[in-house]
């Protein structure tokens, strides 16, 4: 049987969610993103929530939920802004997930418990500034030396990067491959903030996602244990494109909520607002937007939702959770363009929310596989020109 239902606990950390997120995060966050601010003490709120290590396991620090409710909470607070949702990516989706699955079990004590417990914060770094999409055309280098492993470059685009202790970086540690882009030369290693040779900056001239902590990190023969390796030599490609799946539905999930914040503040605004001696919500251009909202939404949330019950069911979801965040990223950048013009110039206004939806939307067409990305990903699977192979570390089914 197929049931749309959510289970009592499902229920119950979206409302968890979503309350806290009302009434701590929506008074601030006009102000907050006026400021270029990140609130510290948000991630505090979220880890006494349980919501940094939702879907890890008890026994490693994490609350024990389900995908689904990794996708719930991604949902609710993208609601409210999508920075809150940024975090969910990075620390959860992009580097406690990966560290969990591909982590040694001393990796996992050292540092997956400690960030699923939100005592520490973490984030991943792939992005440079020539490379992106193209994760191969990266030069970041990681160089054998005994025991370690001095890493050299400079990561860009990271999320949380003044923010995090500890970061997933790709890096090559075969320069011949390196010299001939073959991908299995690449390696992940996790990186602390405290190794020397490790900085950080914020970029400050953001578009979008203005309440949210953003940056690079320059590595200047940073001496990396070798047990800091995640996963075998060589193993970094693949490292890499397991977290971008997860966290690729933790942006799907948190683009539907966006998409439902544009419909909720339109239909608002439609109601009160009159022209021509009636609310425009009677004008039929207005409904059109409107309505196409409230189809993107529930066609969004179905998408991401089958993503989360074939996680749940340790189903492969590489093409789902792709065609999750395709869909839900382009239409909410379709609401937040409709939610501005139903608005009209109050739209152009820092009064309202709709015109940081809009610059807040952006970002997600972009990162974790651009739109012509998945487009490409999507006609490949259908040509069969794709075909997704065995790994060796797959994410485990959810088990109670």
């Amino acid at each position: 049987m197929i049931s749309f239902e959510l289970s009592e606990e499902h229920k119950s950390v979206e409302k968890t969610c979503r309350d806290w997120a009302a009434k701590t995060v929506a008074p601030k966050i006009h102000d907050l993103d006026r400021e270029h601010r990140f609130e510290r003490g948000f991630l505090k709120d979220m880890a006494e929530m349980g919501l940094l290590g939702i879907c890890i396991p008890e026994e490693h620090g994490g609350a024990g939920m389900d995908y689904v409710s990794l996708g719930l909470v991604s949902e609710e607070l993208e609601y409210v802004d999508t920075h809150l949702r940024v975090v969910m990516s990075v620390h959860v989706g992009l580097n406690c997930m990966t560290l969990w699955c591909w982590g040694t079990d001393e990796q996992k004590k050292k540092y997956l418990v400690p960030q699923a417990k939100g005592e520490k914060i973490a984030t991943y770094g792939l992005t440079e500034p020539n490379a992106g999409s193209d994760a191969v055309g990266i030069q970041t280098t990681a160089v054998r030396k005994g025991d370690r492993y001095v890493l050299n470059g400079e990561k860009t685009w990271i999320s949380l990067a003044d923010v995090a202790d500890n970061f997933l970086v790709i890096a090559w540690t075969d320069q011949e491959k390196k010299k001939k882009r073959d991908h299995s030369g690449l390696s992940a290693f996790i990186v602390e903030r405290a190794f020397k040779g490790f900085t950080s900056y914020t970029i400050k001239e953001k578009w979008g996602i203005l309440a949210g902590n953003t940056g690079g990190f320059h590595l200047e023969d940073v001496e990396v244990p070798a047990e800091n390796r995640v996963g075998q030599d060589g193993e970094g490609f693949k490292v890499a494109m397991f977290a971008l799946e997860n966290g690729r539905y933790t942006v799907a999930a948190g683009a539907t909520g966006l998409v439902r914040a544009c419909r909720d503040a339109s239909v608002k605004y439609a109601l009160e607002r009159k022209t021509f001696g009636v609310p425009i919500g009677e004008h039929q251009l207005v409904k059109e937007m409107i309505a196409q909202m409230v189809s993107d939404y529930d066609a969004a949330r179905l998408l991401w939702l089958r993503a989360g019950w074939m996680k749940n069911q340790g189903i492969r979801n590489n093409r789902e959770t792709s065609l999750a965040k395709w869909f839900a990223t382009v239409a909410s950048e379709r609401a937040s363009g409709d939610a501005v013009q139903v608005h009209g110039g109050n739209g152009f206004s820092d009064e309202y929310p709709v015109g940081r939806f809009y610059r807040n939307c952006k970002a997600a067409v972009i990162y974790e596989g651009t739109r012509e990305i998945h487009k490409i990903m999507q006609a490949d699977y259908a040509l069969g020109y794709r075909h997704d192979k065995p790994r060796r570390v797959e994410l485990p089914a959810y088990e109670r």
